[in-house]
């Protein structure tokens, strides 16, 4: 049985017992707990917890993992990795030991085909009960089940959710290790398949343990722990999901696997690292100097010095993704449609690398000449801070060459660039000095928007620059979902996350060409640069705006078509609540042209054409047609826009995908601005739709005060105004007469 046919057996055999099958969350958890996503549980973390209800009673996934608390040991052997796929299964209160422990047997002996000779299981100290079912309702002799202590126990924390687990281990045979089951044998024997844990318990802070009122069941089998026994090869090195990883490493490298322990460890090194830079690039990570984007960068720099200890000067990481993509496309997708942009990554950071490799490679030999076999704080930092060696890197070196790092001395030389670095933030950048968002510009090169595609996006904080208002700074992102104003349409607002602080943005502008700047409160702590951050718009906000944004390409076409071709824009704003287009055009509307002109309008929003953009020439935009929108820039690369059957423009603004989604458009008013422009004021979707629902109500009212039904309004008031007009002239009658008689008084 190979990958995909683990993946589906293991699926369908949950899903056949009532199980929900979930997709692979991302590898970059909403849990801020956590960095990235370490076991198949964490994105069902509130369900367990309660904070948020479980939309069902049990379900089963396959999910991407990261964790690099093995990193010094990946590599080594033939059963650790950084990335993997947790296989698991959870019951939200539904079922528990009596069926969890039934099931997990079931799908290894039946489903999967395994020994059920070769499975021994672990059990807590104190879990009798898992102990009885293991060995009265499953059949696993006495001697076979092993009790352990704080190894089968599991906490989600100091606090909350916790209970004991019982683990199933496979016994590869006498040839790799001694004999004595999991508590006392071999590890490179007895591997661990399937833990299943038991959240009975709700630890308190005085150590309690009081029982959950609904206990739950989470359980992890690792595929790439089950897959060379399932595939009958001797490491999952060897196994589908690593073995064209690992060929395409001594394919780049020229090393053969087999022959040379030393460059054994490299090719598993490169392998296992070229799958987990792949997979975290694809769900959008960027190497940085904290955080995700730290571990991220150390993983590229670890694959990157062992490439080069076999001898490999080209660059090498995004080959390795192909065959990273060619493995796991099928299985996760978004890696073969991402992989241009993730080779692109991995081929910047090796190459940033590779200049500073020699550089740093030679002060370290410096340092470990001097045979005093201590490198020092200050020399570690000098190399993370110039050379941008992490400082495991420098440990690892260092141990190699027998000698340690003194880190007491590196952290002390950190903490004090830290307060340098905020120092002279204060004291040289500030918000609106064009000359810093320039540096910011050359330094780190233009902000990438994603805001077509995303409406959150993982970034990596830049800058971030103080204001002349209290709490309030500009940030900004190495890549962000927030449209900066342009082109008439205002900015987007929203809220950029990172692990110390939480800001949101109320203006979204662009500095410089190139360069965007987010204006946001803090509303929690700090941002620092370097960070990882996760930036999301306010998507309501940028809805409503992109429904008037789409709305004033179709009122620009329909008044060209009802006025003529005379009719250009001349500028615009687009805003969540209305749309503001001016026009050139010599006389005010005439009310017949100004209804054709909404009639067109809405007739191309019920149309529900779809809104296609396409990037092309500048060239073939004027041979298509396309008109330029007021207020904006463009290049050689242009981005078309086609809004139904009468609209072609310009526009590097956002948009609906199909007209239907404005929703009704009404104008609110029209007038001069200036000798041959008119503006035009506009509301789209909801908004349209509450001024007609409050013109219906006022048409109600009125024939209320009129009492007659509210088609028969005009004729009423059509009465109601002859009948004054006549008392008037009646009125001016009798006072003509009043003051004649008074006069003949007189």
């Amino acid at each position: 049985m190979d990958a995909p046919g683990l993946r589906r057996a293991f699926l369908g055999f949950y899903q056949e017992r009532g199980h929900q099958v979930v997709p692979s969350a991302s590898l970059v958890p909403h849990d801020p707990t956590v960095l990235f996503t370490i076991a198949g549980m964490v994105p069902f973390k509130p369900y367990f917890t309660g904070e948020e209800p479980a939309p069902w009673p049990r379900a089963t996934s396959v999910q991407k993992c990261l964790r690099t608390v093995d990193i010094e040991v990946v590599g080594t052997t033939e059963r650790h990795c950084t990335f993997f796929e947790m296989l698991g299964n959870f019951s939200f209160g539904d079922y528990f030991k009596e069926r969890a422990i039934p099931y997990a047997w079931e799908l290894l002996t039946g489903t999967l085909g395994l020994d059920p000779e070769r499975l021994w299981v672990t059990v807590h100290l104190e879990d009798e009960e898992a102990e009885t079912i293991w060995r009265e309702a499953v059949g696993v002799p006495a001697e076979r089940i092993q009790r352990m202590g704080e190894d089968n126990f599991w906490r989600m924390g100091d606090t909350g959710p916790c209970g004991p687990c019982s683990e199933v281990y496979y016994d590869r045979g006498p040839e790799h290790g001694p004999a004595g089951g999991p508590a006392a044998g071999g590890p490179e024997r007895f591997v661990e398949l399937y833990n299943l844990v038991f959240m009975q318990f709700d630890r308190q802070v005085d150590g309690s343990l009081p029982p959950l009122p609904r206990p739950s069941i989470d359980t992890g089998a690792g595929l790439e722990r089950l897959l060379p026994i399932l595939e009958g090869v001797p490491s999952l090195f060897l196994t589908s999901v690593f073995a064209p990883v690992l060929e395409a490493a001594q394919s780049v490298t020229g090393a053969r696997y087999g022959q040379d322990p030393r460059q054994d460890v490299s090719l598993r090194i490169l392998a296992d690292h070229a799958r987990a830079a792949t997979l975290v690039v694809a769900d959008g990570v960027l190497p940085g100097k904290e955080g995700r984007g730290y571990v991220l960068r150390r993983l590229v720099r670890r694959a990157v010095r062992h490439a080069h200890q076999l001898g490999v000067e080209d660059p090498l990481m995004a080959r390795l993704a192909g065959a990273v993509a060619d493995a796991l496309g099928d299985a996760y997708p978004e890696v073969r449609t991402r992989l241009d942009a993730v080779a692109e990554t991995l081929d910047r950071e090796e190459a940033a690398f590779r200049r500073t490799l020699e550089q740093g490679s030679a002060l370290l030999a410096e340092e470990l000449a001097r045979g005093q076999g201590v490198i020092s704080g200050e020399t570690a930092f000098r190399l993370h801070d110039t050379h941008g060696f992490p400082v495991e890197l420098t440990v690892e070196l260092a141990e190699e060459a027998g000698a340690r790092v003194d880190l007491e001395g590196f952290a002390q030389a950190m903490a004090a660039q830290r307060a340098r670095a905020r120092a002279d933030a204060a004291r040289r950048r500030s918000a609106g000095d064009q000359a810093v968002y320039r540096d910011l510009l050359e330094e780190r090169g233009p902000t990438r928007f994603t805001g077509y595609e995303h409406a959150q996006e993982a970034a990596q904080v830049v800058a971030v620059l103080p204001t002349e208002q209290a709490g309030v700074v500009e940030v900004v992102l190495d890549r962000t979902p927030f449209y900066a104003e342009g082109g008439g349409q205002v900015g987007d607002q929203g809220v950029i996350t990172t692990e110390t602080g939480r800001a949101e943005v109320v203006d979204t502008q662009q500095a410089v060409p190139g360069l965007t700047v987010h204006r946001a409160r803090l509303v929690q702590g700090e941002l620092w640069p370097g960070q990882d951050a996760l930036a999301a718009i306010d998507l309501a906000r940028r809805e409503a705006t992109r429904r008037h944004h789409t709305g004033t390409h179709l009122l620009h076409a329909a008044l060209r078509e009802v006025l003529g071709d005379h009719v250009h824009q001349q500028g615009s704003l687009v805003a969540p609540d209305r749309l503001r287009f001016d026009f050139s055009h010599p006389a005010a509307l005439a009310p017949e042209e100004l209804q054709a002109v909404v009639e067109l309008v809405n007739q191309d929003v019920l149309s529900d054409a779809p809104v296609e953009v396409v990037e092309t020439s500048r060239e073939e935009a004027d041979r298509l047609g396309a008109l330029a929108f007021f207020g904006d820039r463009y290049g050689e690369r242009v981005r078309v826009v086609r809004a139904g059957p009468r609209s072609v423009e310009l526009c590097g603004g956002t948009h609906v995908p199909a007209l239907g989604m404005i929703g009704p458009l009404t104008v609110v008013s029209e007038g001069s601005i200036g000798s041959g422009t008119r503006r035009i004021e506009a509301v789209a979707g909801p908004g349209a739709l509450a001024r007609l629902d409050a013109a219906r109500r006022t048409l109600e009212e009125a024939a209320g005060l009129l009492k007659v039904e509210p088609d028969r309004v005009l004729e009423a008031l059509e009465r109601l105004v002859h009948r004054q007009r006549e008392q008037d002239r009646e009125l001016a009658r009798l006072r003509s007469a009043a003051l004649a008689t008074e006069a003949a008084a007189l």
